[in-house]
């Protein structure tokens, strides 16, 4: 996934979505990634303009935070090949290399391993457990391993100048937090962190029947309430609910991509096993607006999403930052009970969405109902009226 400052030059991001490929707003600031620790196979930065070596490192900690166990991080443009570039860079060789030789020494520090570096590209590779690495920082003074940390909450959180410790091993060849499956069994195979019991009241057998719930609905989806989903119409997808992932399981062999969101403020998170089970996400409140550009995502899916904000915030609200993100003539599923879903409808009526309700998958007895929607394309009167004006003067 792809992240870029809000950018209304190149807007970057806008482009990426644009083209349907993953990526949301952010920076490298103060607070950590929307991401839970231990995310991310490889973290790459093309000319990215983020001072690695300054602020303590804090950055490059933040990197190594959200790097599975045994990722790499490469690193591309300045000051990788400066004996090469110096001259078109603008800057000195004096300057270059101690830049150079500052990330060197902080990656040494955090236990990473140079693999190479050849031509513009540098790849360094994080160790496999922290066995080696425990033992390293009782001489190495900084950066220290944190203490009682929680690596996966990052919900305005703040960076932190310290190592976030892996999951403890017994042996030196044992992978931290656990093996992980190749793709695309990856994909619904049991993520480590179920198998480690580190979600309370979710087992490998309540986790299988997850997978094959969703792959129930999704076939109801695509066979009775919005077909297109079925004949590649949509591309950027969002699940504004993801549990365990289990909608985008379902959606694994087709040509989308799913944006995962979590509610920070679940006692268990489940987004470090979405990102093991081979999606990706963020953690989202949903009070408030998600990191991307308007008309970015073709199809949202919330599943029990006013339910659980009803009591917290205006539900409007949220319907109003589902109708930005979507692009015209994109689709909404939302699943709840009836209730809701009638007080949803009289609402999407003013978007000018076209929605009708629909029984649950199991039969009309379900309390829980599914509303279909689809935004229509449509211009703002004063906005045709000017127009007008201008084409007629």
């Amino acid at each position: 996934m792809s992240f870029a400052p809000r950018d209304t030059h190149e807007a970057q991001v806008q482009f990426a979505l644009e083209r349907g490929v993953p990526a949301i707003i952010g920076v490298m600031a103060s607070q950590r990634l929307p991401y839970p620790a231990r995310a991310f196979d490889m973290a790459h930065c093309s000319r990215c303009l983020i001072p690695w070596k300054d602020y303590d490192g804090i950055y490059l900690l933040e990197v190594d935070r959200v790097l599975r166990p045994g990722g790499f991080w490469i690193l591309s443009g300045p000051p990788v090949n400066w004996k090469a570039h110096w001259k078109g860079w603008q800057r000195t060789q004096e300057d270059l290399k101690q830049e150079m030789d500052a990330i060197e020494d902080l990656a040494a520090r955090l236990c990473w391993k140079k693999v190479v570096e050849k031509g513009d590209l540098a790849i360094w590779q994080k160790p496999w457990n922290h066995i080696e690495c425990v033992k390293k920082h009782k001489e190495v003074l900084v950066p220290q391993i944190c203490k009682g940390d929680d690596g996966d909450k990052a919900w305005y959180t703040k960076m932190e100048t310290c190592i976030t410790p892996l999951p403890k091993v017994k042996r030196k060849k044992d992978v931290a937090g656990g093996k992980i499956s190749k793709w695309p069994a990856r994909a619904t195979a049991v993520p480590p962190r179920i198998l480690a019991g580190t979600l309370p009241g979710i087992t490998a057998e309540s986790f299988n029947a997850d997978t094959l719930l969703w792959a129930e609905r999704v076939a109801y989806y695509k066979s009775s309430l919005i077909t297109p989903l079925a004949q590649g119409r949509y591309r950027n997808i969002m699940d504004m609910n993801s549990g365990l992932g289990g909608f985008a399981a379902a959606l694994a062999s087709d040509n989308v991509w799913v944006m995962n969101t979590v509610s920070p403020d679940s006692k268990d998170s489940n987004l470090g096993v979405i990102f093991e089970r081979g999606f990706i996400g963020a953690y989202q409140d949903w009070c408030e607006p998600f990191s991307t550009y308007p008309r970015t995502y073709d199809l949202i899916h919330a599943n029990g999403i006013f339910s659980m904000y009803q009591d917290r915030c205006d539900i409007f609200d949220i319907l109003l930052e589902m109708d930005r993100i979507l692009r015209p003539e994109g689709a909404v599923i939302i699943r709840d009970d009836l209730e809701v879903l009638n007080k949803i409808k009289r609402m999407t009526n003013g978007f000018q969405w076209e929605s009708k309700l629909a029984d649950h998958e199991s039969g009309p007895f379900n309390s829980e109902k599914i509303l279909v929607a689809v935004k229509s394309y449509w211009v703002g009167a004063v906005e045709s009226k000017r127009a007008l004006d201008m084409t007629t003067s």
